[in-house]
């Protein structure tokens, strides 16, 4: 076996369909167009969504809902996530460097410290918010919790 020998597998390839080269091609006269009509003319392109006349889709459905432009977009990290991190790197003070070198956030996310898991160190957080429960959470261990 060599590189000259190699040919794709049985029905892999296809010839190209050349449209409007003659009556002899079985393809020349119309050129698979049909006759007349928009679609039958050079330069044809629908719209969009178009369906032929029929009612489109997204005039169909009914509109709902809208997109709040002042929403926050939190990070949620639980305290079980706190507790793991700091028993692995052997941390006192976690805050947003401590989260990105971990890779629970990227540079441009807010943090949000949620109370979810057990938290047994004393730790020092620093985040941009916290659940109420995450706050008293952490100051019963004897944390802190600041906020940014």
């Amino acid at each position: 076996m060599n590189l000259s020998s190699l040919k794709p597998a049985v029905g892999a390839t296809k010839t190209e369909k050349r449209t409007g080269r003659g009556p002899g091609s079985g393809l020349g006269g119309t050129s698979t167009r049909g006759h007349k009509g928009a679609k039958a003319r050079s330069g044809y392109k629908s719209k969009k969504g178009f369906e032929g006349g029929q009612m489109p889709m997204q005039r169909r459905l009914p509109k709902f809902g809208f997109k709040n432009i002042n929403r926050v977009e939190y990070k949620a990290i639980n305290l079980s996530t706190l507790q793991q991190l700091a028993d692995e790197k052997n941390l006192s003070k976690i805050g947003l460097e401590e989260l990105r070198d971990a890779g629970f956030i990227s540079k441009s996310q807010i943090v949000k410290i949620l109370a979810k898991g057990e938290l047994k160190a004393k730790i020092d957080v620093v985040a941009h918010a916290f659940s109420k429960t995450a706050q008293k959470a952490i100051e019963a261990v004897g944390g802190t919790a600041t906020k940014l």
